[in-house]
Order: structure tokens, then C-alpha cells, then sequence
């Protein structure tokens, strides 16, 4: 599903080139749920950047779908993003005066799926336990509530790919617990998922762990399924 090879980003800091990654090599097949570990600086969240569509590597190959991404325009890699990725972050990124189904409904303005939109984003806030709440407000709904409805968001254009950035950064323990436990739920039924995280206890729903380290991957961990 993912083949990145040699992958480099650098940016420019005055006169001096700043590598935030450095060649870095790695897979991730269908299905799988990884995480993607490192502290401030270890590049992870620019690799994430790439991962999503969102920007491009420097030099290197980044392979999605059987497809070369890696160079391609603006708007072609915004119509990859589209059809590919769903994002889920740390700060939920909801609208405020749009209820839950009407935030769930938002990505399908640009998506392939408007025939049955309003059946299935219902469909995805019963998936996330909120058919309930599907016409409050976010500031009727908890942290973990929230979130909930920005997975149903990031699940409505049915993405290959759910990429979450610190998705338990803004919840309390018991509330991640929760949010990773869907993850996993998500998983098993088939969906692929990319974490990245900077808590080894978030880390550890996933079958593979990533490290990284100024700009490169120092291992890959393979680990089983989650224990909880």
C-alpha cells in the first residue's frame, strides 16, 4: 500500500539547509495499524506531512496505491488526499456552529460519495456510539465525544489510509483508553491506520512501531496485537 524509498525533505533556515529527513526507508501494507514514535525534531511530523499528501519530499519515492506521488502537482495531490486519506488530530478541527452530522457530512463536498451521504455519515456516528448526539453542537459534546465525530469525519470518504496525529494529545486517560480502543475496533474490520505519537502507552495499540531520530528511522518494531 505504502513503499517509501530514500525519502528526503530539506528546508531552507537562512543560508544553511536543514534536513528533516534523511533517507529514510520503509512498507506498510494493507490493513496494518502502525505507529509512527519520535521526539520534537526526530521528523516525524513532516513525514506524516508527506505520508498525508500534504507536502513533498524533497528527493526520494513515495509510492501509494501502486501509484508514484512523490512529484506530483498540487491539485493531483490533492485529489490523492482526497480520495485516499482520512485525518483525524489532536484538536477534533470541528466547526463549531455545525452539528455532528453536518461536520461528518463536510469532506463530502469534495468526495465521490455524495448519493448516500446523509445514510452513511449516520451510519459512521452509530459506528462511534453517537447516534444519539448526531444534531449537537461540539460544544455540547465531551473531548472524547468529540473526537469520536472527528474519526466518523475522517472514515466518510471511505480513505484506503486513516492517518492520526496525536489523536489522544487533548484527552484525559480514561477518555484515550476509549478513542484507542475504537482505533482498534477499526483495525480488525479492516481499515489501515498510521499513528503518529509521541506516548509509548498510545504507541503500543499498534502492530508496528516506527522510531525515529533526527530525520531517520534508528528501528522498526514488530509487535502483536494489542493485549487490552
Amino acid at each position: 500500500m505504502i513503499n517509501v524509498k530514500q525519502l528526503v525533505k530539506s528546508y531552507q533556515m537562512g543560508e544553511l539547509p536543514v534536513l528533516a529527513l534523511r533517507g529514510v526507508d520503509f512498507s506498510i501494507q494493507a490493513n496494518e495499524f502502525v505507529a509512527i514514535m519520535g521526539p520534537s525534531g526526530s521528523g516525524k511530523s513532516t513525514l506524516m506531512n508527506i505520508i498525508g499528501c500534504l507536502d513533498k519530499p524533497t528527493s526520494g519515492s513515495y509510492c501509494l496505491n501502486g501509484q508514484e506521488v512523490s512529484q506530483l502537482d498540487d491539485d493531483a495531490l490533492s485529489a490523492v488526499r482526497n480520495k485516499e486519506i482520512g485525518f483525524v488530530f489532536q484538536s477534533f478541527h470541528l466547526l463549531p456552529r455545525l452539528s455532528a452530522l453536518q461536520n461528518v457530512l463536510l469532506p463530502l463536498r469534495f468526495g465521490e460519495h455524495a448519493d448516500d451521504s446523509t445514510d452513511y455519515a449516520q451510519q459512521l456516528l452509530a459506528r462511534v456510539g453517537l447516534s444519539e448526539r448526531q444534531d449537537h453542537r461540539p460544544n455540547q459534546l465531551s473531548g472524547g465525544q468529540r473526537q469520536r465525530v472527528a474519526i466518523a469525519r475522517a472514515l466518510v470518504n471511505r480513505p484506503t489510509i486513516l492517518l492520526a496525529d496525536e489523536p489522544t494529545g487533548a484527552l484525559d486517560s480514561k477518555t484515550s483508553v476509549e478513542i484507542m480502543a475504537l482505533f482498534t475496533e477499526l483495525h480488525q474490520a479492516g481499515q489501515t491506520i498510521i499513528l503518529v505519537t509521541h506516548e509509548e502507552e498510545v504507541a503500543a495499540y499498534a502492530q508496528r512501531i516506527i522510531r525515529m531520530r533526527d530525520g531517520d528511522i534508528v528501528s522498526i518494531e514488530q509487535r502483536g496485537e494489542h493485549a487490552a
